[in-house]
């Protein structure tokens, strides 16, 4: 099929709710893809960090495939020996809580909205208060505790039991409390919201107010999970723990996935006919997630990120020094930004006409993601083809 004519299929028979660029992928390996004419493109954002081992990861694709040949699905009323394994492991590697399986990040945060009100239920409480400019899913529960009005105001009236306060402000915080509040939820690292970390004093208070108030501290590491920050999930960089974690993205090395991690007094809250997902923790899917997890450990990649996330911001720090469009460097380990003075789109297409692929979020943002197995030469490509591109927008 010619270009031309997928192109033309796509706009005749499917949904136009994603903006497109003009480029067509036929084939991924590593740190970069190929287009159907055979151009190769860096991918420095490899779908909004889902393929965070690269594209076409070896030992996922070698898991896969022998599962594939075995047991692919299998309902949730039995057991197989693959979920509870990753259940497990996942378990033992961040606050020995317990795992309901999904397929997305949004339905992860589904599944902790919905045991967070089954936890204030009895008190008859079940507001959650989110973060403006925070982002968490494009359900219609999910988008409304989206503290983002561009992503949700055309779907009014929205559900109601949530409600936003700043980002890294305490005073605001404490002021949306109300008697019916029962949930916070933050994400360590805003993503969409712009590359923006939280203040380590900041989360401390709120992890205090969470103890006084018998609150439940709720973390959205959709996009932080599995090694992003160079430790397997965000929080552990802080040295502070929530009641329930939301994961998903890097956690299948490409393979749809979601999962959320409750501390054991509140996970069985969840009983038997509370909450279900037909697909998650299919025997297909824990294969590749216990892939992924298996190689970050195998090949030390949460080291790989602490010195490549260091390498990659003195690189763009020095493009700043040379680009006074450049306003600021922002994130942790592989999730990096660098804030314009300029509206960011077309820094973006010139970048992929360049043969590199990036992301902007925010307007004038400028995502930074590469796989967390990237190496130093990829950085340097990456680099070479962003000063071009800066020059060739006239930044």
């Amino acid at each position: 099929m010619d270009k031309e004519k997928i192109i033309k299929n796509y706009n005749d028979y499917t949904i136009p709710s994603y903006r497109k660029q003009n480029l067509i992928f036929v084939k991924g390996q590593g740190s970069y893809l190929w287009d159907i004419d055979g151009k190769k493109y860096l991918d420095f954002f490899p779908g909004w960090a889902v393929s965070g081992l690269g594209h076409c990861p070896q030992l996922v694709v070698e898991r896969i495939k022998e599962q594939l040949e075995t047991l692919i699905h299998l309902p949730n009323n039995y057991y197989h020996p693959w979920q509870t394994i990753l259940a497990e492991k996942l378990s033992k590697l961040s606050f020995g809580g317990k795992v309901f399986f999904c397929n997305s990040g949004a339905e992860a945060n589904e599944a902790a909205i919905k045991l967070t009100r089954l936890y204030g239920r009895k008190k008859g409480k079940y507001k959650i208060i989110s973060m403006e400019n925070s982002f968490h899913g494009r359900t219609l529960a999910t988008v409304t505790m989206t503290g983002q009005r561009k992503y949700n105001e055309m779907f009014e009236p929205l559900p109601e039991g949530f409600i936003y306060a700043k980002f890294n402000d305490f005073s605001d915080l404490c002021s949306k409390l109300d008697n019916q509040v029962v949930g916070i939820i933050l994400e360590l690292i805003q993503g969409e919201g712009g590359i923006n970390v939280i203040d380590e004093d900041y989360l401390k208070k709120v992890k205090d107010l969470c103890k006084q108030q018998d609150l439940l501290l709720i973390f959205d590491e959709v996009q932080t999970g599995f090694g992003r920050t160079g430790e397997l999930f965000a929080y552990q960089l802080f040295k502070i723990e929530p009641d329930i974690m939301t994961l998903a993205k890097t956690m299948g090395g490409g393979v749809p996935v979601g999962a959320m991690i409750a501390k054991k007094e509140i996970a069985d809250l969840m009983a038997p006919g509370t909450h279900a997902s037909t697909f998650g923790g299919s025997p297909l899917v824990c294969s590749a997630c216990l892939a992924v997890i298996e190689t970050i450990e195998k090949e030390n990649l949460l080291e790989n990120v602490k010195t490549m996330g260091k390498y990659l911001k003195e690189r763009l720090e020095d493009l700043k020094k040379e680009f006074k469009v450049i306003k600021r460097i922002k994130g942790i380990g592989l999730m990096l930004g660098f804030e314009l003075e300029n509206e960011g789109e077309q820094l973006v297409n010139i970048c992929a006409k360049n043969g590199l692929l990036i992301n902007c979020t925010h307007g004038n943002v400028i995502r930074i993601m590469p796989a967390i197995n990237v190496k130093k030469e990829e950085i340097d490509e990456a680099i070479e083809i962003l000063r071009r591109s800066l020059k060739e927008a006239g930044f």
